[in-house]
Formats: C-alpha cells, sequence, structure tokens
C-alpha cells in the first residue's frame, strides 16, 4: 500500500471581473466536491483571494480554473504563491 500524496498549499489572487460573477460561489462547489480545505473571499480592491490546500494535482487543477473562473467572469491577472501547509480543515466562502 502506498501513502497518500502529501498535500499542497496555494493562495491565489485574480484579478479582472472577478466579483459579483459568482467566482465566489463557484470555486466553494469546486473546491468541496474535490475535498480541498482553503476559503476564498472578495478584497476590497476588486480581486478574489483563495486559499487551496490538498493533494497537489487537485490544487493543480483548481488553480487552473481560476485562470478562467465561471462563465461571467474575464480574469486578467492570476498570482500564485507557494505556503507552508497548515492542517486546515473544510472550505468556506468568507
Amino acid at each position: 500500500m502506498t501513502d497518500p500524496p502529501a498535500p499542497v498549499r496555494r493562495r491565489v489572487l485574480v484579478a479582472g471581473r472577478v466579483q459579483a460573477v459568482g467566482f465566489r460561489a463557484s470555486c466553494f462547489r469546486r473546491a468541496t466536491d474535490a475535498g480541498l480545505s482553503g476559503f476564498v473571499r472578495n478584497l476590497d480592491d476588486g480581486r478574489v483571494e483563495a486559499v487551496f490546500e490538498g493533494p497537489a494535482v487537485v490544487v493543480e487543477a483548481l488553480v487552473g480554473w481560476c485562470r478562467v473562473g465561471p462563465p461571467l467572469a474575464s480574469v486578467t491577472a492570476l498570482s500564485v504563491v507557494e505556503e507552508p501547509v497548515e492542517g486546515t480543515r473544510g472550505f468556506r466562502v468568507r
């Protein structure tokens, strides 16, 4: 039997038309369906911030989704920062 993959944590900042277009709700559904931990929230400067923690392949898939977002979004910039795993549980909208 092999050990489960080591978790990773990524902080993503998404710019563009990403507020009031269902970005947080869509992100929440995708992250919880994928079993990730973390959060997503709107920032005062118009960006969306998301933190994903879980298996690398799943986290990277969600980061990839953030590059496009839901149908009404228009992503113009995305930054990704690797962070130390914190062992958080659950995913929430802040």
